[in-house]
């Protein structure tokens, strides 16, 4: 099984060791490109509107200029978002970091995919950017991406934004996990309430050592762990199935 998540905008500030450390080694090559590409820009008049940033994050410029040799830390301190905190890798017990390292993939616009156990630097860039010279970089990934995950098997349990959904779909073996809260009869979608959803049940994913076998597997263990859930068909052939989970107002 593995466990898709998005990045977060919410970071550490520094690293704490000169160490990069990486998993996905046939990466490397479009890593560099996109690392290379971001120095590039940032060194350049133009950074501010193509990264998005405000007047106050220009110190996100300047950080990104640095990385090549920006100290680093893991990826499991290093993004502190609603979604990560309610996550809390720091205080899993030891095997379920372990479970965590083999089931976790974080989608990075920077690094394409990492695990909780690998070491980068903070930085600041979003799949939604397009980067000269590679354009998109949904699109630019996709085939790296691909190639690696395509190669996987088992149930796929996808809980990224669209953003960073458009680098890699795992059809008809993957559920995408939507959070709904119910209030008066009606569901809506909640972004803060479905980030910390989501990081509760990735904890308990990581925390439980059987590994769901099917989008139906992972509805049943939900349901017992006390989760309000539906499970709906998928949209068509080949694609993956919806799992909602209700939260009540």
């Amino acid at each position: 099984m593995l466990i898709l998540l998005p990045p977060s905008e919410g970071k550490a500030e520094r690293g704490t060791s000169a160490a990069r450390r990486l998993s996905f080694p046939e990466l490397a090559s479009p890593r560099e490109k996109v690392l290379d590409a971001l120095v590039s820009l940032c060194r350049t008049p133009e950074a501010r509107d193509v990264l998005g940033l405000s007047e106050g994050q220009t110190g996100e410029i300047e950080r990104n200029v640095a990385l090549p040799t920006a100290r680093t830390l893991p990826v499991a301190a290093l993004y502190t978002g609603v979604l990560y905190d309610n996550l809390g890798l720091a205080t899993l017990s030891p095997e379920a970091r372990r479970r965590a390292d083999r089931r976790l993939v974080v989608f990075s616009a920077l690094w394409g995919l990492l695990r909780p156990s690998d070491r980068v630097p903070p930085y600041r860039l979003s799949m939604g950017v397009r980067l000269a010279p590679m354009g998109g970089l949904a699109a630019f990934w996709r085939p790296s991406i691909s190639a690696v995950l395509d190669a996987t098997k088992g149930l796929v349990v996808d809980m990224r934004s669209a953003t960073y959904a458009a680098a890699w779909q795992p059809g008809e073996r993957g559920v995408a996990v939507r959070v709904l809260r119910e209030a008066a009869g009606k569901r809506t979608v909640v972004s803060h309430m479905a980030k910390a959803t989501r990081g509760v049940v990735a904890r308990v994913l990581v925390e439980t050592p059987d590994r769901p076998r099917t989008a139906g597997d992972l509805a049943d263990l939900l349901t017992g762990l006390g989760h309000r859930v539906e499970l709906a068909a998928p949209a068509g052939r080949g694609r993956p199935r919806t799992l909602d989970v209700i939260v009540d107002e």
